[in-house]
């Protein structure tokens, strides 16, 4: 097996089918398939803030589901469009006021379609992914390892959110623990959700959310070549929204 693990896309279409180009892959119908057969790995917020967020579910439903010829799992933001699918209360902010807004532009044809696509595409998805013919696991904002293998709300929790404490930073951001810093395992766990201007390694992790939405890069990680490639963001370039640590 080989696989290209993408980074957090948020609408980011343009950026997204020039990444899979430079990555080899080949266009037929729409589709991209890799000559190779690698197999693209999504981790999750695939919608909002960037301008074409149901482009984007649309294409990642078809390799999915369709040809099934790629992998997604959710990230925070598809678990919020999620539940404003089912009619839940949401709040329409950080982002998902613009995939609604593009959504209610569509014709009720087309609402249908990509609500349809989007809730089975979610529903089919697993909490986190393992990757055992590349020895790695991919989970939205990371896994620690004493949770791999396990399910249930505190996982989901992780997974989608960090290791949060529940607290806001001075920035009103929802502060995390570093828990990278202390991740000991042998596989790969590679993740996103926190925007980084470089991908950050720490241990056998990688954060490949080089905010793509916010002016940065679009990366992938190819495993096992260990691999990152990135293409330049389409969107202005907002500097206080990417994030630093102390290594």
């Amino acid at each position: 097996m080989k696989v290209d693990v993408i980074g957090d896309v948020h609408g980011c279409y343009e950026e997204l089918t020039e990444l899979l180009t430079k990555l080899g892959y080949q266009w037929t119908n729409g589709i991209p398939e890799h000559p190779e057969s690698r197999i693209p790995v999504f981790l999750g917020d695939l919608t909002d803030r960037g301008p074409n967020s149901l482009d984007v579910i649309e294409l990642v439903y078809q390799l999915v589901i369709g040809k099934q010829k790629g992998k997604y799992i959710p990230g925070n933001h598809c678990d919020k469009l999620y539940r404003y699918f089912l009619g839940n209360p949401v709040k329409q902010k950080h982002g998902l006021e613009t995939t609604v807004a593009e959504y209610e532009q569509s014709n009720k044809e087309e609402q249908a379609s990509i609500k349809a696509k989007f809730l089975e595409l979610y529903e089919k998805a697993p909490l986190y992914l393992k990757l055992p013919e590349v020895h790695a696991v991919v989970a939205h904002a990371g896994i620690k390892e004493d949770l791999i293998d396990k399910q249930g709300k505190k996982v989901k929790t992780f997974v989608l959110y960090g290791d949060i404490t529940g607290k806001t930073d001075e920035q009103g951001r929802p502060e995390r623990r570093d828990w990278a810093k202390h991740y000991r395992g042998d596989q790969w766990i590679v993740y996103g959700h926190t925007p980084v201007k470089e991908p950050r390694f720490k241990q056998k992790t990688v954060n490949i959310d080089t905010g793509c939405v916010f002016g940065g890069k679009l990366t992938a990680f190819r495993l096992p070549e260990e691999k990152l490639v990135s293409v330049s963001s389409n969107q202005p370039y907002i500097k206080e929204k990417f994030r630093s640590f102390e290594d």
